[in-house]
């Protein structure tokens, strides 16, 4: 377990506040445990209906710690195998089957924005900002974003923000939907926790077996898997190599035909 995620359980709500505002809530691999095991471990906890996930500080999160990313890029051995064992997060969310809820406050960074293709409602506040800027360090995008994201808002968006890299503020999220509500910061997680609440009220096998059939189909294990090989690669790829330190020394990267092997 870990100090930067608290864990709350209260009137059949499950709520998981990641709470590492001092580095912008960047996910380290010890948080991305915590938070797979405790939405594995609500599925056999009775007292469990719903799960609210939330952020303490001006930012949802910043995605991934870049300096994992850099340790694999680096050739680190034990950070290599970690990334191997894959991300239990991303795992939890793909075979979850109580409901989740977000409440999204300041800027969603990679894994911070797919994360919410796998929620089943989520609150936006005001001065949310979503952004997948996964090509822009030479990665892939994760978390079955890859059919999630396109199969929400279509095709050219979903491409404009993988690739270009383009942000999404919280109006637009909900136009898209990506999101139910944009809700003022200050009655976010009030709206949040209200809306899990309900969820948590309502009957539970049903609830359980709406979400299900939902999901059915969809390919979500899947394609995480093949995403999962491609990022891997390109985490160890010459491009990476440049972009993830040119992201760190906010300089350009290089892409030259050399460096990626194009003839």
């Amino acid at each position: 377990m870990t100090d930067h995620i608290l864990i709350e359980k209260s009137g059949g709500v499950l709520t998981l506040t990641m709470n590492r505002p001092e580095k912008k809530n960047a996910l380290t691999r010890a948080m991305y445990q915590a938070l797979g095991d405790a939405i594995d471990q609500a599925e056999f906890d009775n007292d469990v209906r719903c799960v609210l996930i939330q952020a303490n500080g001006d930012m949802f999160t910043a995605g991934n710690d870049l300096s994992d990313f850099a340790a694999v890029n680096s050739g680190d051995s034990s950070a290599n195998e970690a990334r191997r064992d894959g991300n239990p997060l991303l795992a939890a969310l793909a075979r979850a089957k109580t409901p989740l809820v977000a409440a999204v406050n300041g800027r969603a960074v990679g894994v911070g924005t797919t994360m919410l293709m796998h929620c089943d409602l989520v609150y936006v506040a005001e001065n949310a900002l979503l952004t997948t800027p996964f090509v822009n360090l030479a990665l892939v995008p994760e978390a079955a974003s890859s059919i999630t994201l396109p199969s929400r808002i279509g095709h050219a968006r979903a491409f404009a923000m993988f690739v270009l890299g383009e942000a999404v503020d919280a109006k637009k999220a909900v136009d898209w939907g990506i999101a139910n509500e944009v809700v003022p910061l200050d009655g976010l997680r009030a709206k949040a926790l209200k809306a899990a609440q309900a969820v948590a009220a309502r009957p539970p096998a049903a609830v359980v077996i709406t979400k299900a059939l939902m999901r059915e189909g969809l390919g979500v294990a899947e394609r995480m898997d093949e995403e999962g090989r491609h990022f891997a690669a390109q985490l160890n790829s010459p491009e990476a190599k440049e972009a993830i330190p040119a992201f760190a020394e906010k300089r350009a990267p290089d892409f030259s035909p050399k460096l990626s092997g194009v003839a």
